[in-house]
Formats: C-alpha cells, structure tokens, sequence
C-alpha cells in the first residue's frame, strides 16, 4: 500500500491526480495504521512548519513517520513536507522537526538588486544537480521544476543531492539520507519532469519492496 499522508497541510489534489496520471496506486489517509502498513510514504505539504507539526501531532503521526523511517520504509517529503523532516527549524521560533534527515530550516536570503528572486521564492527553477541519485537518474543537468517557498531546509552536505540557487545562495532542492527522500520544489506540478521523479521514487521503493524478507505486497502499477 502506499499512502500519501494527509494532516491538513498539503496540496493533495494535484498530487493524488499525478500519482494517478503515473498508475500509482494509493490512498490519502490520516490514520497511524495507515503509515505502518505502508510499503511507502508521500508527505505533502504547504504553509508554516510549525502549524505542520502541530497538525502532525494533534494526529498522532509522527511517531508513525519516524518509526516508517527507522524501518527503511521509502518517504517522499515534497516542499513542506521535505522541510519537516528535518532536526529543527527557525520558522516564527525554534521548533524541532522529525528528525529525520540532519539539518535546520532557515530564511531564504532577500534580494541585493533589481534582478534578484522576491521572496517566497515562486516559479520555474533550475536544478544543479551535486551527484547521481535514484530520484534524479535520467534527468539533464539544469531541468527546470516548480518552487514555492519562504525557507530552506540547509540539510548536512552529505545529504543533498541538488540545489536550486537563490539569491546567490546554492539552496537544497533535492536531499536524501537512506530511502527517505525530500523535494523542496513540487515535483507534482513540475511536468514531464516532476512526473520522471515521481516514477523513479516508486521505481525504488517497488524493487526495495521486493529484496525485502516477505517479498511483494503490490501497489505500483508498472
């Protein structure tokens, strides 16, 4: 099964259309058990980082999420759902995050001149891609996806797998630690591009899903 967390912040919409134009199979749920039978995990979401983890809590999911995580579950976290995954963020106060990729949520830098990016950083971005990876594999160096957001989450280098500059400044755009994987952009609203990542996420969790003890439970269409 996989399961697209829904905790009352994310754009599920879009992303249950995309996920169905792609024959991913899937069901939008709040319920814990849902995230523990899952054989993987899409985490949307839009808005402030701290109203996230009050949502997340108020749920009683983010044990479940964590636990998904310490099992090797495969986790999408997409733009506010990648930013919660991580250590901590400095959005309207310290507020501690999942925990599950190392790293701190901070401002975007403004811009210096006429030409820089006015924040929130909105539109077609270009992704530098820093090494090869799973969720990137096929793309070209400089494909464009669909950013909206305020902060940043400045994950440890040895997590990041693309940036996207703003303002001069080389921002995560892609990190990874293990199976779980975070896009700052919104890969659902991304095109044919958004739509490859979204394949090849899947991609991987179906073949970590059939090399694990107790074989294939089905969910993914090929």
């Amino acid at each position: 099964m996989i399961t697209v967390v829904d905790y009352g912040r994310g754009n599920l919409y879009s992303l249950s259309h995309a996920l169905s134009h792609i024959a991913v199979e899937h069901v939008v749920s709040e319920r814990p058990e849902d995230i523990h039978e899952a054989a993987a995990i899409v985490l949307p979401g839009v808005g402030a980082f701290v109203d996230a983890m009050d949502a997340l809590a108020s749920r009683d999911l983010v044990s479940p999420l964590c636990d998904a995580a310490a099992r090797g579950v495969p986790l999408l976290g997409i733009c506010l759902g990648m930013q919660i995954l991580a250590a901590a963020s400095e959005e309207f106060g310290a507020r501690d995050g999942l925990g599950i990729i190392p790293g701190t949520v901070r401002a975007l830098p403004e811009p210096c001149g006429p030409d820089g990016i006015r924040i929130p950083n909105m539109g077609w971005r270009k992704l530098v891609l820093c090494r090869e990876d799973l969720l990137c594999h096929g793309l070209s160096q400089g494909v464009m996806t669909y950013f909206v957001h305020s902060y940043g989450f400045f994950a440890e280098d040895d997590s990041i797998v693309a940036t996207s500059d703003v303002n001069g400044l080389a921002v995560p755009a892609v990190v990874r630690r293990g199976p779980v994987v975070g896009c700052q952009f919104h890969p659902e609203k991304s095109g044919p591009v958004g739509l490859r990542m979204l394949r090849n996420f899947f991609a991987e969790a179906r073949l970590a899903e059939l090399q694990s003890p107790g074989g294939c439970r089905g969910g993914v269409n090929d």
